[in-house]
């Protein structure tokens, strides 16, 4: 009885310095600003001399170091004391929110617009940012000078404006962040607006079209802004997409991309990524040529369970950085295999066919070999030619005949355009190519290998054993 009572005292003891030792942990990482938070924000922008006055007002902010991003162009960065708490967290250097019972803080500051407000005119990255901060909501409200007309675009859905006798005023309120807004001067309206979309145009929107908009696909719940028409931005914004073709199609694809846009970041990844990405995400194929051939290559291999896998894990990436070489590393968990697919493309202007790789050990001639690759193309298992035929004691050359490949008593050679091959000056008719030609490189199957080049294969889980069964003179 002794003996349990102390040894349910010193478990105790453990666990309870185990909860001690994570909660210090727990307490230094608010202290230092590392752990994630979400919060809503309200905007309030005012145009006024050349300039975008804005008073920032962030709300529901945890009790912990939040460090700032100001804008890189903003100028006059302040606090803006809307009560007695809005200000209490600001550090002297303005860089960041200290620790903190008060959940409100409200920053003012100043983005110059070089020649004024223009029309047709996106400006981005406008908004002060909190490192490691999600925003869950977003309002803003926006006011210019009664003689400016005009249409203002947040990616937000428009709540309400309203032009009074010396200012005119907009409203816009909805989930998710903003990160740049658009003003167009003249006529031009809102003409189809939902929870999830908005048109703007100075044409009108057909019935027919509002009524396929309403099956329109998207891949998250944050709203978004399409500007059509004449004169438009050359860029395209986050949530507002500046579109030529107001067709249904043209509206569905712009979408999924802006909307693949924000939940994976892309880094500098060929834009045929990003196509491919969102092709398998919605659904459909969308995007280029390359992208295309790229889907089409990989639909052509998977299985309907790789499939539904293979998409499970292009949603599981959702916020991650997203490059060729990641995309590699979850393909290959979907088939087992190593495969260096979009890094392959990534380096080509072509198309590079689905291959896999072997990381098995392979000893020619009792010697480990790095010099030869391995690959495996529509369950085949193929060998660089060149290297491997070498290494057996061959010399190897290109000719205007073919490839040809000799030794003091054995001479071969392999024709591009025809199921032949020539052995010492005999001819052998064959159903498949003994050597193939896979991005412009020679490579040589498996099973004719053995078969011409006399050779024995033994294989283990760690390593490849080829070894010639007969003496090369």
């Amino acid at each position: 009885m002794k003996f349990a009572v102390s040894f349910f005292t010193l478990l105790l003891f453990i666990i309870s310095g185990l909860l001690f030792f994570q909660y210090q942990v727990y307490s230094d990482k608010l202290e230092e600003g590392l752990g994630e938070f979400t919060y809503t924000q309200e905007i309030e922008i005012e145009y006024r001399d050349n300039s975008l006055d804005i008073r920032h007002h962030f709300k529901n902010l945890p009790n912990q170091t939040i460090e700032i991003k100001w804008p890189y162009f903003a100028t006059n960065p302040d606090c803006f004391l809307e009560s007695e708490q809005t200000c209490e967290r600001l550090s002297k250097d303005k860089s960041k929110f200290e620790v903190g019972d008060s959940r409100t803080q409200s920053l003012s500051y100043v983005i110059p617009l070089d020649g004024g407000l223009q029309s047709n005119q996106l400006i981005n990255s406008l908004f002060v940012k909190l490192n490691n901060g999600n925003v869950t909501y977003t309002t803003i409200h926006i006011t210019t000078d009664s003689q400016l007309s005009g249409q203002w675009i947040t990616g937000l859905p428009l709540i309400g404006q309203q032009s009074l006798s010396l200012v005119n005023y907009v409203m816009f309120s909805g989930q998710g962040d903003v990160n740049d807004i658009y003003y167009q001067s003249g006529n031009f309206d809102l003409q189809y607006q939902t929870d999830l979309i908005s048109i703007y145009s100075q044409a009108t929107i057909d019935a027919q079209l509002k009524d396929q908009l309403k099956n329109i696909q998207f891949l998250n719940d944050e709203h978004v802004s399409i500007v059509t028409g004449n004169h438009l931005s050359t860029q395209q914004g986050d949530r507002i997409l500046f579109l030529d073709d107001l067709s249904l199609d043209g509206i569905n694809k712009g979408i999924i991309f802006s909307q693949v846009s924000i939940l994976y970041d892309f880094d500098n990844s060929p834009s045929w990524v990003k196509e491919v990405l969102a092709s398998f995400i919605s659904g459909s194929i969308s995007g280029g040529s390359k992208a295309t051939q790229l889907v089409n290559e990989l639909i052509e291999h998977m299985s309907d369970r790789q499939l539904e896998n293979w998409v499970q894990r292009l949603k599981d990436l959702q916020g991650a950085k997203i490059t060729p070489a990641i995309l590699d590393d979850q393909l290959s968990q979907v088939f087992a295999m190593d495969t260096e697919f979009f890094v392959l493309n990534e380096k080509s202007d072509g198309i590079y066919p689905l291959m896999f790789t072997d990381a098995r050990n392979l000893i020619v001639n009792k010697n480990i070999t790095n010099k030869v690759k391995l690959v495996y193309q529509n369950g085949l298992l193929y060998y660089s030619a060149n290297d491997m035929l070498e290494l057996l004691g061959y010399q190897v050359s290109e000719g205007s005949n073919g490839y040809y490949v000799d030794s003091e008593l054995r001479k071969f050679r392999f024709p591009d355009s025809h199921n032949f091959y020539v052995f010492n000056q005999r001819r052998y008719d064959t159903i498949s190519k003994p050597i193939v030609n896979i991005m412009e490189e020679r490579y040589i199957e498996e099973s004719w290998l053995q078969r011409l080049f006399l050779v024995e294969i033994e294989k283990t889980n760690v390593e490849i054993k080829i070894t010639p069964n007969t003496t090369l003179q």
